[in-house]
């Protein structure tokens, strides 16, 4: 009897006990508490092993001049591009690379040297029908 009578309270006290589960955002952006935004940057800073670059980096303006011939330069690329849209063929030389443009029946074939390693990049397109 005593056994029975221990079973009996050991299943009342022991009976299990449910809730729902729900789920609460902790980050503020996604409605959290717009008290855990100080916490989620100080640990998120202190992960961060970026360095910004320092006032005297590399970096630097260019000058007008430098600016003025990346312009030309551009500017003659893309004539002689357009020259050989219209059937013509050509040539155009840097400080840095040398490129030739050859229309070869259909197939555009560009040559790109560089000056400083003498590394020469070949590139073919097919299709190309002058106007």
């Amino acid at each position: 009897m005593r056994r029975i009578a221990i079973i009996a309270l050991t299943a009342a006290c022991s009976s299990p006990h449910a809730s729902e589960l729900s789920y609460k955002p902790v980050n503020p952006n996604f409605g959290g508490s717009p008290l855990n935004g100080s916490h989620l940057i100080a640990n998120a800073q202190a992960q961060n092993d970026f360095k910004a670059p320092s006032s005297g980096s590399s970096f630097s303006q260019r000058s007008a001049l430098d600016r003025f011939t990346s312009s030309l330069e551009s500017r003659l690329l893309s004539q002689l591009l357009a020259d050989v849209g219209n059937g013509n063929t050509g040539s155009l030389t840097t400080d840095d690379f040398i490129l030739n443009i050859v229309d070869d029946a259909g197939t555009l074939k560009l040559s790109i040297t560089d000056r400083n390693t003498n590394e020469v990049t070949e590139i073919e397109v097919n299709g190309l029908i002058p106007d």
